[in-house]
Order: C-alpha cells, then structure tokens, then sequence
C-alpha cells in the first residue's frame, strides 16, 4: 500500500493572469500552487507531460523541486481539468510531512455480484479517510458476492487497512442492495406516471379555460355598466 513518491523539477512562476496560463500551458506546462505547513504559496510550473501522468492516479504524492534547491513532499489536493480536452489547466498541492496523518478521499470498489434479480446501487462512490502519507490506500474493496435486496452497507461497516481511520460518518449508506423492478412492473409506473401528468394537465387547462371565462364575464359586465 505504500505509495511511490514521484519526483518533478520545476519552474517558479513569475507571471500571473489568465494570459500566462494559458501561455504556460501552449509551452508544455501546467500552473500549479503549493501551500501549506504555514508555507507559501509558491507559485510553479510543472512539466506538462510527466505531471499528466503522474496525476492519473488520485491522492498523488509527489516530491518538487525549484528555484534554488527549494523542494518539498506534497500532496494532490485539487487538479482542475478541461471539460472537454484532455488537459489539466490548474493544480493545487498541499506540503505534507512523511510522519503525519491526512485525510483523504477514497474510491470505493465493488467485487462479486449480488443475489439473483436484485441491483447494486453505490450512493456515494467515496469515503473520507485519515491515513498516513506513505501509506494512502488507492481504494477500498467491498464483497456484494450474494448479497440479497435490502442489503446496506454503512461506512462503519467497510473493512480499512492498518493505520487508516474512517473520517466519514459510520452511518453513512455506501452500498444499497435493492430488488429489480421487473420489465412488467416498470411499464405499469410508466404508464401510472404519463397518466398522473394527464391529468395535472386536464386540471390546468380547465383552471385557464375557468380564468379565462371570469375575465370575459368581467369585461362584458364594465361594457353594460359604460
């Protein structure tokens, strides 16, 4: 579980605003920020292609160096990424110690599969967790192998690895495990539903048609007293 410290060299940023990012980003590099431990911000440029990489996996530590020999072990906290393309246009790092704890966002992993006719459903794909530095789990692994409709599975229930601590409320739903809804049974909530709407939309239109009458009778009655 012990986590691979990447290391990059970078470039400190002297130039700020949307035009220099952008600019950052055209030369191969991305803007990035590293603060905390009562440091910083330091303001930096990253080498594009190999903080692309490295930023595949969540929780991404990293040791950085710039300037003159300036170099701390931190931690991926917010990577902000193009919609559309495959960039990422921002990230923020936080400087961490080796020795300490953090907390974490883990993904949540299914493995087996559920009881006949039921579905699987994941409320929160996430956990919030507090674990040491270089020991941060990738994800955590939930058997649903034969689980039955009515299944649930809190976040107390999730079984953590040495050292790591749940942060996220013991209570919290992270698996439910329902009965299918049969092709017949769904066809008859749809045709339940388009019906409902049918009628909501007979009530609205006899409300408009009714308004519409009392205006005219309205109208008719300043006409006879002109």
């Amino acid at each position: 579980m012990a986590n691979k410290t990447i290391k990059l060299t970078c470039t400190e940023r002297t130039t700020f605003g949307k035009g220099a990012a952008r600019q950052a980003r055209r030369e191969g590099g991305i803007p990035a920020v590293v603060y905390g431990h009562g440091e910083g911000p330091f303001h930096v440029i990253l080498p594009g292609h190999e903080a692309f990489i490295a930023l595949r996996h969540t929780n991404a530590l990293m040791t950085l160096t710039w300037g003159s020999g300036e170099d701390r072990l931190v931690l991926a906290k917010d990577v902000q990424r193009d919609p559309i393309k495959p960039i990422i246009e921002h990230v923020d790092f936080v400087i961490v110690d080796r020795n300490e704890k953090v907390d974490v966002d883990i993904a949540i992993h299914l493995d087996g599969e559920a009881g006949p006719e039921t579905v699987v459903s994941v409320p929160t794909s996430t956990v919030t967790v507090k674990a040491p530095v270089l020991d941060i789990p990738e994800s955590i692994t939930v058997s649903v192998e034969g689980a039955e409709a009515g299944t649930l599975i809190h976040a107390g229930d999730l079984e953590l690895p040495e050292g790591v601590e749940l942060v996220t409320d013991a209570e919290e739903t992270i698996i439910n495990v329902s009965e299918a809804i049969s092709e017949e049974a769904l066809e008859a909530e749809l045709a339940e539903a388009e019906a409902e709407a049918g009628i909501e939309q007979d009530e609205s239109d006899e409300e408009a048609a009714e308004a519409a009458e009392g205006g005219d009778d309205a109208e008719g009655e300043d006409e006879k007293s002109e």
